[in-house]
């Protein structure tokens, strides 16, 4: 089983950027697609970027031109590259593996992935 760790999170002024961090332990990034979701309080965790194992992507609208997602094989590192940040970005974000290839749906559901980091907080003011 993989364990993921988030890193990166912090405090930034709107239109700044964040890069976020995701670690992967017990296997490989490769070996997983992945996914970067968020959670504003008291909201359901909404899907920001999915990467697949063939590098096939999915996000959001609200990512359009301003996020990109990436990984680092030798890091075993995935990461979320976060500019022009707005308020409406403040949230818990957090990093998800294990996706349900066989369930229906987009793969920007949070119920198609069971395996998750504890989240960093982003806090655009």
């Amino acid at each position: 089983d993989v364990q993921l760790v988030e890193s990166g999170g912090g405090s930034v002024q709107a239109g700044g950027s964040l890069k976020l961090s995701c670690t992967a332990s017990g296997d490989t990034v490769n070996t997983y697609s992945m996914a970067w979701f968020r959670q504003e309080p008291g909201a359901d965790r909404e899907g920001v970027y999915a990467l697949a194992t063939d590098d096939t992507l999915m996000y959001a609208p609200f990512v359009k031109g301003r996020f990109t997602i990436s990984k680092d094989v030798a890091k075993n590192t995935l990461y979320l590259q976060m500019n022009g940040l707005k308020r409406g970005d403040t949230a818990v974000y957090y990093c998800a593996a294990g996706f349900r290839y066989t369930a229906s749906g987009s793969a920007l559901d949070a119920r198609r992935w069971n395996i998750w980091g504890q989240g960093t907080q982003v806090t655009v003011s």
